[in-house]
């Protein structure tokens, strides 16, 4: 049986095809391996494989689809399934993900102790000079923090799970599983299932050739693919959120209605649902956590500090739009909830609720925890939230 398969899924990648197979084939020298090319091409991307395939010094095949389902993620699924082996390297075709790495993925994973290694950006020693202006950077980053806002339990120990180059041990999957959206593979794979995972550093390298896959349109799948995937926990935060924010609003009603100045009512109506948000968020969103995450009195000061530095910035905002806008208060307010809701919950999955430090030292060699019955309801809940087709 081969040792590694190694997953190129293309696109229009015709000009980085030869370099590739000449790069991974000096990094795998030595070993029994295979690259498999999976291309939803509309130009020549795959005569060009053929013609390099024929000079290679291992293995080259290529699968070209016609209907490109599921997109980039959908073109892995298809090698995972085709691959000669059950170690499988995935990698994309615009030489951005250094060849050269591979070795560093094998190695780490014949160390144990993982079924996935990927290649991190932002692991030490990482870099993201490739990602080009700040605007992508920032974006980049801004996904990753969002993502492991949604899943800290499962993307606890990864720092890129937006990564498209990483290590994965096929017999670990269930492939039928997995319903990819648009490219972003490895985060389906982390998140519907429980597979261990390591990470090396990468140096993210600048396009050589075509175009960037990164658009609107893919963004937007993006984030619809996140719903699909985490749309439990993220729902039942915002639904308390809008208990809260129509709390807040009807307090300031009542009190601007009684004429107490819109600023201390808007103050009055912010203290009173941070309170209730937080009993319910600990009773209802972030209960799976608690056990590992520091104390009571820790979280719930780590909370209220948060929400009033954020209250106080969006006061001053709100008091900004109505004197400028000339909106109502009421208006205001509740715009600027909306927006202050994202930077909530990142803060709260990401901070108060993260593990304790004796939490994950002591995670290697404790005990395992009691299977209790309400456990074993969160694992059932959780088993659902993960069901594929969730929408």
């Amino acid at each position: 049986m081969t040792e590694v398969t190694v997953i190129v899924p293309t696109y229009n990648e015709r000009d980085n095809v030869a370099e590739l197979v000449a790069r991974t084939a000096a990094a795998l020298d030595g070993r029994d391996a295979e690259i498999l090319f999976v291309d939803d091409s509309t130009d020549d991307t795959a005569l060009e494989i053929e013609r390099v395939a024929a000079d290679a010094p291992l293995p080259v095949r290529v699968i070209h689809r016609d209907d490109n389902i599921g997109g980039l993620g959908g073109a892995v699924v298809a090698g995972l399934r085709a691959a000669a082996s059950d170690l499988c390297i995935v990698m994309d075709g615009d030489l951005q993900h250094p060849p050269e790495l591979v070795p560093a993925l094998l190695e780490r994973h014949e160390e144990g102790g993982a079924d996935v290694v990927a290649a991190s950006r932002y692991v030490g020693g990482g870099d993201t000079s490739g990602l080009g202006t700040a605007v992508r950077f920032g974006v980049s980053r801004a996904a990753t923090w969002l993502t492991r806002a949604m899943f800290p339990i499962r993307l606890a120990r990864s720092t890129d799970p937006m990564t498209g180059f990483f290590l994965v041990d096929r017999a670990k999957l269930d492939l039928g599983a997995l319903r990819p959206q648009g490219f972003k593979i490895l985060l389906e794979i982390l998140a519907r299932t429980d597979l261990r995972i390591a990470e090396v550093p990468m140096e993210f390298g600048e396009r050589r050739h075509g175009t960037s896959k990164a658009s609107l349109r893919q963004g937007a799948t993006f984030v619809a693919h996140l719903a699909r995937l985490r749309f439990g926990k993220m729902s039942l935060f915002a639904l308390i959120g809008v208990i809260g924010a129509v709390a807040n609003l009807g307090i300031m009603w009542l009190l601007t209605a009684a004429g107490v100045p819109y600023v201390w009512a808007a103050i009055i109506g912010a203290e009173v649902t941070i309170l209730g948000n937080f009993v319910l968020q600990e009773r209802f969103v972030f209960a799976d956590m608690r056990t590992d995450a520091r104390s009571l009195g820790i979280r719930f000061f780590t909370s209220f500090g948060f929400n009033n530095v954020e209250a106080a910035l969006r006061i001053p905002v709100m008091a900004l739009m109505v004197e400028s806008w000339h909106i109502s208060s009421v208006l205001a307010t509740g715009l600027s909830l909306i927006v202050a809701f994202f930077a909530r919950f990142l803060f709260h999955s990401l901070v108060v609720y993260a593990p304790s430090r004796r939490a994950q030292t002591g995670a290697a060699g404790a005990e395992p925890k009691p299977d209790t019955a309400a456990i074993r309801v969160i694992r059932a809940i959780d088993a659902e939230a993960m069901r594929p087709g969730e929408l």
